[in-house]
């Protein structure tokens, strides 16, 4: 089995590797923080994890941060569609991601529109593009998206999508 494979590079330099460490190198400008792109190795085919991406039942037992629970999903990996989810932290109120489903190639890439629904004033509208390479008999996901108005949204969304990718991993096992 390969060994699990996650990092997470910012133009900036940011590096995370399998201990979650940040290697922070050097000064950081506004377009710094436009892409995301993180790394995981996932225990299972790409069709299986293309899967749990587009079947709603699937997604709402793994998606978000560590804590989180999905109380309602609206989405059909139909290009063009709109999809919302539902979001319930430990502690506060639901809130919601929408987006439009923008490319679905079974079970190679995904991608999609993400806003935060209401948006926080930092955030804009981001494409989130997933390709699901296969590996043995494992899945190498690969995820970016951007671009981020600021260091802090992008942070919130690598922090986020760390969590969740985790959990991921985890459902798959």
């Amino acid at each position: 089995m390969p060994r699990d494979e996650k990092t997470a590079r910012g133009v900036g330099g940011r590096l995370h590797q399998e201990d979650a460490s940040v290697l922070d190198v050097g000064a950081h400008d506004s377009e710094t923080w436009a892409e995301l792109h993180l790394e995981k190795t996932l225990p299972a085919t790409p069709d299986r994890v293309f899967a749990t991406f587009v079947e709603p039942e699937q997604l709402r037992q793994w998606w978000g941060p560590l804590g989180f629970t999905i109380p309602s999903v609206q989405f059909d990996a139909v290009p063009g569609t709109d999809y919302r989810i539902a979001m319930q932290p430990p502690d506060g109120e639901i809130f919601h991601l929408r987006g439009v489903v923008r490319a679905v190639e079974v079970p190679s890439r995904l991608a999609f529109t993400f806003i935060w629904e209401p948006p926080d004033p930092d955030d804009q509208e981001t494409l989130v593009s997933l390709a699901f390479e296969p590996v043995d008999t494992h899945t190498r996901l690969v995820l970016d998206q951007g671009p981020f108005k600021t260091a802090e949204r992008y942070e919130l969304h690598r922090d986020g999508w760390s969590q969740t990718l985790d959990r991921l991993e985890a459902f798959l096992a």
